[in-house]
C-alpha cells in the first residue's frame, strides 16, 4: 500500500519541537490511555477536569515556531542590544566566566537540571560545591558562617534587616542605611520595612548616627560612589545602641580589603556576581549571607553543612533550616525556598580556578587601574573628588555630567550620572589600557596629550590606609590550590557532577516541582553575549532587545493566564508570592481599607505561603481541609464571615497542593469577593492549567507563575527560579517600580505603587529568554497538549501503583491532576519502615525519591510532567512495585525487620570492600533490576546521620583526608 502523501507543513515540520519536549510518542500515548480507559487525549478535558474552569476562548499565540526559527528570531533580538563598556557600578560589574566553567556547569545539564539537595545522598557533587562557596565568603568577610546563597544583594540586605529585628535587644522601630549604599537596595528595604510597620532613617552614619535609635544599621563597604571608610567608629556607636551592624560588601573588593568581621560587625551580605557571572541585565546572581556563629539558627535560606554517614565517612547536607518553612510556617525566618545555587557553583568555581594568587592579582589590576584612570583624569584638569577607593571614582564636573556622559557613550562607553555635576566611573576585570586612554579622551581637551599610563603607574601611591588593607591569608584550604589547569579543573567538575543525579541521567518526579525538559534550545540565549553582557541600568535606548522579548513574554503570559497585566521584577516564587500580597495591601488602602490585614491560607498549602503573607504584614488565619483534601467550605464560610470586614486575601494553590482539581474553585473565589477579598493564587501547579484554563478568568486577582516550573527554567540545583506576577487591570497600578530606571511599571498611578522588591528593574532578565522559547516552540496545540501528558502521566503513574500504594487523594471520577500521592504511613505499623527508607532505598534503583511527607507526612508525591517518556515512567513504576514486594517480604517475616534492604539503604561501593555479611545477596542490593548492569549509578555516601549534623553544625570545607 502507498505511503500516504505529507503535507507541506509536515515537511516543514514546524511543529516537530513539541515532539521533542514531550516525552510518550504517540503509541506509548495510546497505550497509556488504554490503560486508564479511555482512546483520546480530549478525554481527560471531560474526565479529570471541573467545566467550570475551563476556558473556551482561542489563545492568541503564534503558530508554534521552529527550533531554527526561534534561534534566528532571538539572533535578530539579541542583536538590537547595544552592548557598550560599562563603567556604571553600581553592584554590578563585567567579569570574565572562564571558558572551562562555562562550558562544564553554565551549559552541563548535569548541573543546571539537577533540583535543590534535599536528598543528600544523591547531591554530595553539588553540595560540596556549595560549601566551597560558603568558604569562599566565610574567608573573604572574616565570619564564621555563611549561608548557600541569596537571590540577591538587595532582598538579603532586607533579609538581615528582619534577623536584626528578631536578635536586636533594642526598643527601637528603626534601621539606619548609610546614604551610600546602592538605591536599589535602600528601596528594597524601604519596601519591606514598610510592610513589617518598621521605620527608614536615610543618612551619614559617620555624621549622624548619634543622634537616633535603631535596632539595624546597614552600611556599604566600599560605598556606592567607591569611598572606603573606617567603620570601627560606627561600629562602637550601634553597638552601644543595642543594633545589630550589617555590612554590604563588594566581594572582589575584600580581596584586598580588610575584613568586615575584623570590625566587629554582626552581618556581611552581597552579591557574588564579579566571580565570573555575567550582569545579564540584572540577573540571576547569587548573593551571599554571613554572619557570627552564634546566630547560626536565625540565619535566612539554606547552609551547608557536615555531617557523616552510615560507614562513618563524611558527606554533606543541608543543615538547620532545610525544610524550614514546612515546619514553622508564618513562624519562619524567612520565606526564602530556594536561592541561586547555579550561580553560587560557579562563583566558587571561579574562586578555585583563580585561587587566592590569582583573585589578588585580578583585584589588584582593578584597583591599580582605577589609581591611573584618577591620576590621568586630575592631570587632565579634572578634580577627583575619590579619596580612599578600590574601583569607583567621583569626578566633579560642574553643570556637566550630562554632556561628558554623552560623550563617553560616543566612545561606547557608559559612566553614571550621579548628578549634574557628579560622574562616576567604575572599573572591572574586563578594564584595559584601551579603556583608560578612551575615558581620558572624553575628558581632554582638544588639544590635550593624553597622560602616559605607564609613567602614572610609575608614581601612583596606594590610596588605601595600611589600617584598612586586608593582612590576613585567605582562600587557604587546599581546593583553592589544587585545580589551576584546565586540565584538572575540568576534571574536578566532572567527579563532582557524577556524584548526583539529575535529569541527564534518570527521570526526576519531584511532586510539586515539575522538573521537566530544560531543552537545549531554550538554554542557547544564556550564553549570547549580547543577552549577558548588559548592566541594568544600562540606557535604554541601549536595550531594546530586552525590551522586545519582555513585552512579548507578558503578551504571552497575560494570553495564557488571563491576567491584563504582569511584573516580571520578583526573582523567585517566594518574592512572587510577597509581591502578590504586597499589591493586594497596596489595593485595599487606596480603597481605604488598610484594616483588611487577614490572610487566610489552606492548611495544605506550601509552607513559603504563609512565611509570604507574614513578611508581607498580614494576618495568617488558617482554613481546613475536609478528608478528601480539598479546602473545606464550611470552615471557610465560617472565617469568611468571621473577618468580613478584615479579610484581605485568601491564598490557594490550584490544582491543590494535594494534586486534585477542587470542584469548587470559582464557589471560593465568589466567596471571598463577596466579603470584599482578593484571591491570590499560587501558581506552582500552572503546568496543569496551560491552555485549558486561565486564572484570571476564574475567579483569581493576583497570581505568581514559577517559570522554573511550567515554563521550563532549569532549577539549577535549588535555583535560580523566577516568579513574575500576574495581576487584573485593578491591580496593576500597585506592580513594582524602580529608583534607577524609569518605566519599570507604565501602569503607575498618583497613589504609587507598592516599592520594589529585587535589586534589578526586571529581576533575573537573562533567563526569561528560556521561557520565551519555550512558549514560542510550543505554540497554543503544544502547550495544551502538554498539559494534558502531564495529566495522562500522573493518572498512568496512579493507575499502575494502586494495587501496591493507596492513592491518597483523588478529584472528579477519581483521577487525579498532574501529580498523585502515594500513602506509607502503614508500612511504619506493620514493619517499621519509613518513607524515609523508601525514598533511601529508590536510590539504589537509580532514581532520586519524589517529594517525601510534603504536603502530607509519610507520603511520596510524585510528579512525571510531560517530559518522560512511558518507557521512564515503567522502570519509576516497577522500581516502587519492587520495593513493594521486599516491604512485603519483611511484613511476612522473609526479610530480617531491622537488618534488610531498605534500612541498609543507599547501598555504597564500600560495602565491596569488606567481607559481605548481609543478609541478602550483592546483586540484591547493588543491582535491583537488570538495566542498571550497563549504566549503574553508585551512590557516593551511605544515609547521612541528619541528627549528628544538626548537633555538630560545621558549615565550612572540612579538612582533607585520606579515603581509605
Amino acid at each position: 500500500m502507498p505511503l500516504s502523501r505529507p503535507s507541506l507543513a509536515q515537511l516543514e515540520m514546524r511543529g516537530n519541537f513539541i515532539n521533542r519536549h514531550i516525552g510518550p510518542n504517540p503509541q506509548q500515548t495510546k497505550e497509556m490511555l488504554a490503560e486508564l480507559g479511555i482512546s483520546e487525549l480530549e478525554d481527560i478535558i471531560d474526565l479529570a477536569i471541573p467545566a467550570n474552569i475551563l476556558n473556551h476562548e482561542p489563545l492568541k499565540l503564534t503558530e508554534t515556531i521552529s527550533e531554527r526559527a526561534v534561534i534566528k528570531h532571538l539572533r535578530k533580538m539579541r542583536e538590537r542590544n547595544k552592548v557598550f563598556t560599562s563603567m556604571i557600578g553600581m553592584g554590578y560589574y563585567d567579569t570574565v566566566m572562564p571558558a572551562v566553567i562555562k562550558r562544564n556547569v553554565l551549559e552541563n545539564p548535569a548541573w543546571y537540571t539537577a533540583y535543590t539537595p534535599y536528598q543528600a545522598e544523591v547531591s554530595q557533587g553539588r553540595l560540596e560545591a556549595l560549601l566551597t562557596f560558603q568558604q569562599v565568603i566565610i574567608d573573604l568577610t572574616g565570619m564564621a558562617l555563611a549561608n548557600a546563597s541569596l537571590l540577591d544583594e538587595a532582598t538579603a540586605a532586607a533579609e538581615a534587616m528582619t534577623m536584626s529585628r528578631r536578635l536586636s535587644k533594642s526598643a527601637a522601630n528603626s534601621i539606619f542605611l548609610d546614604q551610600d549604599c546602592h538605591p536599589q537596595t535602600i528601596a528594597v528595604i524601604k519596601t519591606r520595612a514598610h510592610s513589617l510597620g518598621y521605620e527608614v532613617i536615610v543618612g551619614d552614619p559617620y555624621q549622624d548616627l548619634e543622634q537616633y535609635d535603631f535596632f539595624a544599621l546597614l552600611v556599604q563597604y566600599p560605598g556606592c560612589k567607591g569611598e572606603i571608610k573606617d567603620l570601627c567608629a560606627v561600629t562602637a556607636i550601634a553597638q552601644a545602641k543595642s543594633a545589630l551592624i550589617t555590612v554590604a560588601a563588594d566581594l572582589l573588593a575584600l580581596v584586598l580589603l580588610k575584613a568586615p568581621a575584623e570590625f566587629g560587625v554582626d552581618i556581611v551580605v552581597g552579591n557574588s556576581q564579579r566571580f565570573g557571572v555575567p550582569m545579564g541585565y540584572g540577573g540571576p546572581h547569587a548573593a551571599y549571607f554571613a554572619t557570627k556563629d552564634e546566630y547560626k539558627r536565625s540565619v535566612p535560606g539554606r547552609i551547608i553543612g557536615v555531617s557523616k554517614d552510615s560507614h562513618g565517612q563524611l558527606a554533606l547536607r543541608m543543615a538547620l533550616q532545610t525544610r524550614e518553612q514546612h515546619i514553622r510556617r508564618d513562624k519562619a525566618t524567612s520565606n526564602i525556598c530556594t536561592s541561586q545555587v547555579l550561580l553560587a557553583v560557579i562563583a566558587g568555581f571561579y574562586a578555585v580556578y583563580h585561587g587566592a594568587e590569582g583573585l589578588r592579582l585580578i583585584a589588584s589590576r582593578v584597583h591599580r587601574y582605577a589609581q591611573i584612570l584618577a591620576a590621568g583624569i586630575t592631570q587632565l584638569g579634572h578634580q577627583v573628588l575619590s579619596n580612599c577607593y578600590f574601583d569607583t571614582l567621583v569626578i566633579f564636573t560642574p553643570n556637566r555630567a550630562k554632556r561628558i556622559a554623552a560623550q563617553a557613550t560616543e566612545t561606547n562607553i557608559n559612566l553614571r550620572i550621579i548628578d549634574a555635576d557628579h560622574i562616576g566611573i567604575s572599573l572591572d576585570e574586563t578594564t584595559t589600557r584601551g579603556n583608560l586612554r578612551d575615558v581620558w579622551q572624553v575628558f581632554a581637551s582638544a588639544t590635550a596629550d593624553l597622560p602616559d599610563i605607564n609613567v602614572l603607574d610609575a608614581v601612583v601611591g596606594e590610596c588605601i590606609p595600611e589600617a584598612l588593607l586586608r593582612h590576613d591569608q585567605i582562600l587557604q584550604h587546599p581546593v583553592f590550590d589544587r585545580y589551576h589547569s584546565e586540565t584538572e579543573m575540568m576534571r574536578y567538575m566532572r567527579r563532582l557532577a557524577r556524584r548526583d543525579i539529575a535529569l541527564d541521567r534518570s527521570m526526576i518526579p519531584l511532586g510539586s516541582c515539575t522538573m521537566k525538559l530544560n531543552a537545549a534550545t531554550e538554554m542557547q540565549t544564556i550564553s549570547y553575549y549580547e543577552f549577558n553582557a548588559l548592566h541594568p541600568f544600562a540606557p535604554m535606548y541601549q536595550t531594546h532587545g530586552y525590551q522586545q522579548m519582555f513585552a512579548e513574554l507578558e503578551d504571552m503570559l497575560c494570553d495564557l493566564t488571563g491576567f491584563d497585566a504582569f511584573s516580571l521584577q520578583p526573582n523567585a516564587g517566594s518574592q512572587g508570592e510577597y509581591t502578590g500580597l504586597l499589591v493586594i495591601r497596596k489595593y485595599h488602602e487606596v480603597r481605604g481599607q488598610a484594616q483588611r490585614n487577614i490572610c487566610l491560607i489552606p492548611a495544605s498549602a506550601h509552607g513559603t505561603n504563609p512565611a509570604s503573607a507574614t513578611m508581607a504584614g498580614l494576618k495568617v488565619v488558617v482554613v481546613a481541609c475536609d478528608a478528601y483534601g480539598n479546602v473545606s467550605l464550611d470552615d471557610l464560610r465560617t472565617k469568611t464571615a468571621e473577618y468580613h470586614d478584615t479579610l484581605a486575601a485568601l491564598m490557594i494553590t490550584y490544582p491543590s497542593t494535594h494534586g486534585v482539581f477542587e470542584q469548587a474553585f470559582r464557589e471560593i473565589c465568589d466567596l471571598i469577593h463577596q466579603h470584599g477579598g482578593q484571591v491570590y493564587l499560587d501558581g506552582a501547579n500552572f503546568n496543569a492549567l496551560v491552555g485549558l484554563s486561565r486564572p484570571g478568568k476564574i475567579g483569581a486577582d493576583v497570581a505568581h507563575l514559577n517559570l522554573h516550573k511550567t515554563f521550563c527554567i532549569p532549577h539549577g540545583g535549588g535555583g535560580p527560579g523566577v516568579g513574575p506576577i500576574g495581576v487584573g487591570a485593578h491591580l496593576a497600578p500597585f506592580l513594582p517600580d524602580h529608583p534607577v530606571v524609569e518605566g519599570v511599571n507604565p501602569a503607575k498611578s498618583e497613589h504609587g505603587t507598592i516599592g520594589t522588591v529585587s535589586a534589578a528593574p526586571w529581576g533575573s532578565a537573562s533567563i526569561y529568554t528560556i521561557s520565551w522559547a519555550y512558549i514560542a516552540m510550543m505554540g497554543a496545540a503544544g502547550l495544551k497538549r502538554a498539559t494534558l501528558t502531564a495529566i495522562l502521566n500522573a493518572n498512568y503513574i496512579a493507575k499502575r501503583l494502586t494495587p501496591y500504594y493507596p492513592i491518597l487523594y483523588t478529584g472528579k471520577n477519581g483521577w487525579v491532576a498532574h501529580e498523585c500521592i502515594i500513602d506509607c504511613h502503614a508500612f511504619k505499623k506493620t514493619c517499621n519502615i519509613t518513607v524515609e527508607d523508601i525514598a533511601k532505598r529508590l536510590i539504589d534503583y537509580g532514581f532520586h525519591a519524589p517529594t517525601v511527607s510534603f504536603p502530607v507526612a509519610d507520603t511520596l508525591m510524585i510528579e512525571p510532567t510531560e517530559s518522560e517518556d512511558k518507557a521512564e515512567i515503567d522502570r519509576f513504576c516497577a522500581a516502587l512495585i519492587a520495593i513493594r514486594e521486599e516491604i512485603k517480604a519483611i511484613e511476612t517475616g522473609v526479610a530480617d525487620v531491622e537488618n534488610n534492604l531498605l534500612h541498609n539503604a543507599p547501598h555504597t561501593h564500600r560495602l565491596l570492600l569488606d567481607k559481605w555479611t548481609l543478609p541478602y545477596s550483592k546483586r540484591q542490593a547493588f543491582f535491583p533490576n537488570s538495566d542498571q548492569h550497563d549504566d549503574k549509578y553508585w551512590p557516593p555516601v551511605g544515609r547521612i546521620d541528619n541528627v549528628y549534623g544538626d548537633r555538630h553544625v560545621f558549615c565550612s570545607c572540612p579538612p582533607p583526608v585520606d579515603d581509605e
